[in-house]
């Protein structure tokens, strides 16, 4: 009787614990804002430290919502202390000489300007129209559930790929 008793006890323990901590982690991976109403503990990064230049002239002019001197960069040091270019990350800069070619092959049927906005709107339309049937009791990615009919399955596009004679490399088992 008292194994029976501790079990009904743990039981009830667990039924009145919470599972945010689980499905805040699991969700995260998709769903990319802060829920909790705390800080997000990454998004605070420090800023370099200022420097003053030799004379007031040197000084940049001020660019509202822009960047600053002192932002910090860490995609762009990555790249320089790996030995690259970090100007070639700089958006503004067009695109790189190296992937002129790609470019123009991938838009030689056309190609819109917007695309990214364009996408962003009608995914979010997308997942609106899905979000009306997509509740559940347990907690799942909303992501996989709204997107499962347009996902490709890798292992018959492996085999597709093979029988067409492409060499492919191994893949684990399904």
């Amino acid at each position: 009787m008292p194994r029976a008793l501790i079990i009904v006890a743990l039981v009830a323990l667990t039924a009145c614990g919470s599972r945010q901590d689980t499905a805040d982690r699991d969700t995260n991976l998709r769903q990319l804002r802060n829920s909790s109403g705390s800080p997000e503990e990454f998004s605070i990064v420090p800023n370099k430290p200022l420097q003053a230049p030799e004379t007031l002239a040197e000084l940049p002019p001020p660019t509202p919502g822009g960047t600053n001197r002192t932002d910090q960069t860490p995609l762009q040091d990555a790249v320089a202390v790996l030995g690259g270019n970090p100007s070639r990350l700089d958006p503004q800069a067009g695109i790189g000489a190296g992937d002129q070619a790609l470019v123009t092959r991938a838009s030689r049927f056309g190609r819109e300007s917007d695309i990214r906005a364009e996408l962003a709107v009608a995914d979010q339309a997308f997942r609106e129209r899905r979000r009306l049937f997509n509740w559940r009791i347990v907690p799942e990615d909303t992501y996989n559930r709204a997107y499962r009919d347009q996902a490709l399955d890798p292992y018959a596009s492996l085999e597709a790929a093979r029988r067409a004679g492409a060499l492919t490399p191994s893949a684990p088992p399904e």
